[in-house]
C-alpha cells in the first residue's frame, strides 16, 4: 500500500542545528538519556504518557518551545501537569535541559524532531492541552501548505486532546492569526473559548521572542480553542 497524504507530510519546520554552549551541552550530556525522546520518520511506537513521566496526571504538548524559557516556567507553576515539549533547535532543546536541571522540575519531557512524528505516536485523547506558540508563519504564499496550522493537522491535534482539552496557539504575524482563526473556526470538533481572539492568558509567560516582536511593532494574537 501507498503513503497516504497523511503519512508523507510537507514539514512544518527548517532543520535547525547550533553550537551548544558548555552549559547546555553538559545539561544534554546529563539529561537528555533520561527525559529525552528523539523522533525518527515513520517510527509509529507508541508513546504512552503515564509511563514517559512515570505517573499519571494531565499532558500538554508544547510544539517548538524555541529556548525553552516558557515551557519551564509553565511547568514550574502547575507541578499537576506534565509537559512534553518537541522542538527542532538543538541549542533550545539544551536549554531547556538546563533550565530543568537547574529548578529540579519532574514534570518535563524534551523530544527533538518532527512534531507531526511525535503527534502520531500519541494516544488519541490523552491530552489535557497542545500549546503551538508562535509557529514559523512561512509568510510567503507559496510555503503557507508549510504551516502547521491548517486542516489535517488541526485535526490530528485535535483527536489527541481529550473531551474538553484545549488547542491554544499564539502569534505576532496578523494574516497567519487570521488564518489559523479561519482553519480553526471551520473544524467541527473544536469551539473558540472566547468570542474572536482571546487576551493573553497569564499562564503563558511572554519570552523573549515575543518581547522583540512587541518592540517590532507587531500585535500578538491568542486563540484557544476547546475540543467538544
Amino acid at each position: 500500500m501507498s503513503e497516504t497524504t497523511a503519512e508523507r507530510h510537507i514539514r512544518t519546520f527548517h532543520p535547525r542545528r547550533g553550537r551548544m554552549g558548555n552549559r547546555h551541552a553538559d545539561a544534554f550530556a546529563e539529561l537528555w538519556p533520561t527525559l529525552g525522546i528523539t523522533i525518527e520518520d515513520g517510527d509509529r511506537t507508541p508513546i504512552d504518557l503515564t509511563e514517559l513521566f512515570g505517573r499519571r496526571a494531565p499532558g500538554v504538548l508544547e510544539i517548538g518551545f524555541g529556548m525553552g524559557e516558557g515551557t519551564a516556567m509553565m511547568a514550574a507553576a502547575d507541578p499537576g501537569r506534565d509537559y512534553l515539549g518537541v522542538e527542532v533547535h538543538t541549542p533550545g532543546i539544551g536549554n531547556l535541559l538546563a533550565l530543568v536541571g537547574e529548578q529540579g522540575l519532574t514534570n518535563v519531557r524534551v523530544a527533538h524532531g518532527d512534531a507531526i512524528e511525535l503527534v502520531r505516536r500519541i494516544a488519541p485523547g490523552s491530552l489535557d492541552a497542545v500549546h503551538s506558540f508562535f509557529p514559523d508563519p512561512w509568510p510567503k504564499a507559496r510555503h503557507h501548505k508549510r504551516r502547521l496550522i491548517q486542516p489535517a493537522y488541526v485535526a490530528l491535534l485535535r483527536e489527541r486532546l481529550r473531551p474538553g482539552g484545549t488547542l491554544h496557539c499564539a502569534t505576532d504575524w496578523a494574516h497567519y492569526a487570521e488564518a489559523m482563526a479561519e482553519t480553526l473556526d471551520a473544524d467541527p470538533g473544536l469551539e473558540n473559548t472566547f468570542d474572536g481572539y482571546a487576551p493573553r492568558p497569564q499562564h503563558r509567560p511572554v519570552t523573549k521572542f515575543e518581547q522583540r516582536g512587541v518592540q517590532a511593532g507587531r500585535e500578538i494574537f491568542d486563540l484557544v480553542y476547546r475540543r467538544r
